[in-house]
């Protein structure tokens, strides 16, 4: 997929700007650094200098009320700091106000932490038209406070860091990026710029690079290949690639061995970029604003109650119709906000089921094609006599049959007997639980493939010619051997999820004594079962190396991370 030249797409007003980030730092100090932020940038705006932010959460039943300051005519500055929804964890919030033409410029700067982090901060800008009827592009630019924050917070979106400026990869970084590429629990885009084969690297970063980036800062993620690491990042991304000074967006659900998933992360040409700058700049921002304004929250996030006011004393008439005003521009914004989901709601649920129906009868015929491929090679080595046959590396008859394989998790979890290098030490109900799931036979079919393929990476790994981990053998499956996609074979588990003492528990899965003596082992490795950050997951262990086995120490819905409840 190209950008659209500029004659052929029209503009599209950007009236918010959401900035979510996590916080290299604790609570108090990304709260402290946040204030110190915002009181500077009221004051080159001219505006009175606000009391500052309390540094304490207040001792008081029910939700705490916002205090607002007047810090100018017709400006105000609304402070709160209190728990999240629940009692657990804090939050710090400042609200500016400030009149803007057809309406209001409002900006928000929440820091929220749960009980064991990480500190989230979020940025949204936004103008509010005086009125439903109003119309008006009312452009939201870069946040000022975001360029200045950003540097201090040592912002990232899980291992990726955001930062103010694009980062140049090196090929020591290479396998550092693509693993940031292939999270599946990234929220944001990662933008790579490359370089022309016969530009000088500084001249092209600072001419070309950074301008046309500069609409991105807090939106994602930024990286500039610099040449001698261009043709290793290209062949890891062999159906992704750029080069010759084009930009491209990488979207969050990276499938870096699908041919076609290239479609869906957008590539922009060095023609257009250097035909119209500003106008590149502007159409490159484009998807990554409206990925961060329609993306939920993280829940620690949407935790932050709802703002309350408490109204500043005796207020005048003016003052008075002004915050009258006020309310009605926030309740127009809630109902429209509202609209907005449900609409989005009703066209997600349609493209599901049909996305549904689809994917069963593609995922059918293409096992099909692939049982197909298993059997022709088998006879095809039989052909070439008995020397030539490798038990490593051709399918059992059984494992052949398509008709055999399961429909539902409960069939699944009575054969896992036909699988002797896999020993299953997890709750049978959790992966029956499944079935129960719209999606639950196509799971299952899909779990199925996955232990075929540990079987035959458990096979070859006793004999030592698995040549890597479970992941690489799913890069290059050998022929006649089950294949699984790589990017739904997951080495480990976030840092975020790994440091987390309850999260972390929770993968702590029974093993044989022989492999720990305390009866349970950390699992972060595991395969997604199915598509998205919340769908099942099989999480097991890779002990080949000492007892010969691979534990699978559960089969079911996916453990607590940051994108579940």
């Amino acid at each position: 997929m190209t950008y659209q030249t500029p004659s052929d797409q029209a503009d599209s007003p950007a009236t918010r700007y959401r900035m979510v980030v996590t916080s290299g730092h604790g609570h108090t100090d990304t709260a402290a650094l946040a204030d110190q932020r915002l009181r500077g940038w009221l004051k080159r705006e001219g505006y009175d200098e606000p009391p500052p932010a309390p540094a304490t959460v207040p001792d008081q039943p029910g939700p705490p009320e916002a205090t607002r300051y007047r810090i100018a005519d017709r400006t105000s500055l609304d402070l709160d700091t209190g728990r999240l929804r629940g009692g657990s964890g804090r939050y710090l919030r400042c609200r500016v106000r400030e009149p803007a033409p057809h309406g209001t410029r409002q900006t928000t700067l929440t820091v929220a932490t749960p009980p064991g982090g990480p500190t989230w901060v979020r940025l949204e800008a936004e103008h509010l038209p005086s009125g439903p009827s109003v119309r008006t592009s009312g452009r939201v630019p870069v946040p000022d406070l975001a360029r200045s924050l950003l540097p201090l917070l040592d912002a990232a979106d899980g291992p990726g860091a955001v930062r103010d400026h694009p980062t140049v990869i090196g090929p020591r970084e290479v396998d550092r990026v693509i693993d940031e590429l292939c999270d599946p629990e990234r929220r944001l885009p990662i933008v790579v710029a490359s370089i022309p084969a016969n530009l000088d690297r500084d001249s092209w970063l600072a001419d070309t690079v950074e301008p046309v980036l500069a609409n991105l800062t807090g939106l994602a993620v930024l990286y500039v290949l610099d040449h001698s690491a261009r043709p290793a990042f290209n062949q890891a991304l062999e159906y992704h690639p750029v080069y010759g000074g084009a930009v491209r967006t990488y979207l969050p659900g990276l499938d870096p061995a699908a041919r076609g998933d290239g479609v869906h992360h957008p590539v922009m040409s060095r023609h257009l970029i250097e035909e119209n700058p500003r106008r590149a700049a502007a159409i490159l921002a484009r998807e990554p604003r409206r990925l961060a304004a329609d993306t939920p929250l993280p829940d620690v996030l949407a935790d932050v109650p709802p703002l309350r006011v408490l109204p500043l004393p005796q207020p005048s008439p003016a003052t008075a119709a002004a915050l009258a005003d006020e309310t009605a521009q926030e309740q127009q914004a809630g109902v429209d906000e509202l609209q907005h989901i449900r609409l989005q709601l009703r066209c997600a649920e349609r493209l599901e089921r049909t996305l549904l129906a689809e994917a069963d009868e593609q995922y059918d015929a293409l096992r099909h094609a692939r049982a197909q491929v298993r059997v022709l090679t088998r006879r095809l080595v039989a052909a070439a006599g008995p020397a030539a046959a490798d038990p490593a590396t051709v399918a059992t008859d059984a494992q052949d049959d398509e008709d055999g394989t399961p429909a539902s998790f409960s069939d699944l979890v009575s054969r896992l007997g036909e699988f002797p290098a896999l020993v299953f030490t997890g709750e049978a109900k959790e992966a029956m639980a499944l079935d129960e799931q719209n999606a639950g036979s196509g799971w299952a079919r899909l779990a199925w493939d996955g232990l075929l393929a540990l079987q035959d990476y458990a096979d070859a790994a006793v004999q030592g010619r698995a040549g890597g981990d479970f992941k690489q053998w799913c890069e290059h499956t050998p022929p006649g051997c089950h294949p699984f996609p790589p990017r739904k074979a997951v080495r480990g588990e976030s840092h975020t999820v790994s440091t987390n003492a309850k999260w972390k528990k929770e993968r702590m899965l029974p093993v044989p004594q022989t492999v720990d003596p305390s009866g349970r082992a950390f699992m972060g490795a595991h395969l997604r079962i199915g598509g998205g950050g919340t769908a099942p997951r099989l999480h097991y262990l890779d002990d080949c190396s000492g007892t010969g086995r691979i534990y699978i120490g559960y089969i079911g819905l996916h453990l607590t991370n940051t994108r579940t409840n």
